[in-house]
């Protein structure tokens, strides 16, 4: 019996990128070979949003003197190209695939429309949300949260470089000690910066819950869908 059977994994664009920047081709592979081995194995539908930090950030634009409205419109850019790279692979493993992207880019990807994403999944394909919201101010988290909400998953995964939300900083301060659960609100409150506040927000009002882990430890969506304490659950628990 799995727990979950609809997820939605979010991955930075820091993650796919090599040392932070262009494409990792080790993690593109791991990340493929893990969904591979979960839809061949596993009845559940998988979906994702990818950001595009290894490509452009919109605050580094800012730095060169773009407006932030553009540099926000830059980096959505940036994700459809991790999209892209991400559904090659994926489809070189023999994996039905389809990309979205919340701005029209009819050459390379679907226009994003809520039904015919659920219609994908239904039919067993991969979905890889690009493009963020399609607005500028609002992170790929956010979008995330959003894409997940839309398509009813039964949960949004924050793959990170840790593995799970810690009181500070565990790579800075060796006492940082690790959550393994965390209400909505405490998490707000205490300003982490593990994820967007305003995804957070959106998964409190809907009742979605996050789980936030080591993306690069393989296995580990595994033990989630089948129920199994990984990382940190952000949910609905009190203070």
């Amino acid at each position: 019996m799995l727990k979950y059977k609809r997820i939605l994994l979010k991955l930075s664009g820091e993650l796919i990128g090599n040392e932070g920047f262009g494409f990792s081709k080790d993690f593109l592979e791991f990340i493929s070979n893990e969904i591979y081995y979960l839809k061949k194995n596993y009845p559940i539908d998988i979906a994702l949003v990818v950001g595009g930090g290894n490509i452009i950030r919109g605050t580094d634009a800012q730095k060169y003197g773009i407006d932030k409205t553009t540099a926000d419109y830059m980096g959505m850019l940036a994700t459809v190209l991790n999209a892209l790279a991400l559904q090659s692979i994926l489809e070189s493993k023999g994996l039905e695939t389809r990309v979205m992207t919340s701005i029209e880019i009819k050459s390379v990807a679907e226009p994003y429309i809520r039904r015919r994403a659920i219609r994908h999944l239904e039919k067993g394909r991969i979905v890889i949300f690009a493009g963020g919201t399609g607005s500028p101010f609002f992170s790929t988290d956010t979008a995330g949260a959003l894409r997940a909400i839309e398509i009813k998953a039964d949960v949004l995964l924050k793959g990170t470089k840790v593995d799970g939300v810690y009181t500070k900083d565990p790579k800075k301060f060796k006492d940082a000690q690790k959550y393994d659960v965390l209400d909505y609100s405490f998490f707000l409150s205490k300003d982490l910066k593990v994820m967007d506040a305003a995804a957070i927000a959106l998964c409190r009002e809907n009742n979605l819950p996050v789980i936030v882990f080591n993306i690069s430890k393989s296995g580990l969506i595994e033990k989630i869908i089948k129920g199994e304490n990984v990382g940190t659950l952000i949910g609905s628990f009190g203070e």
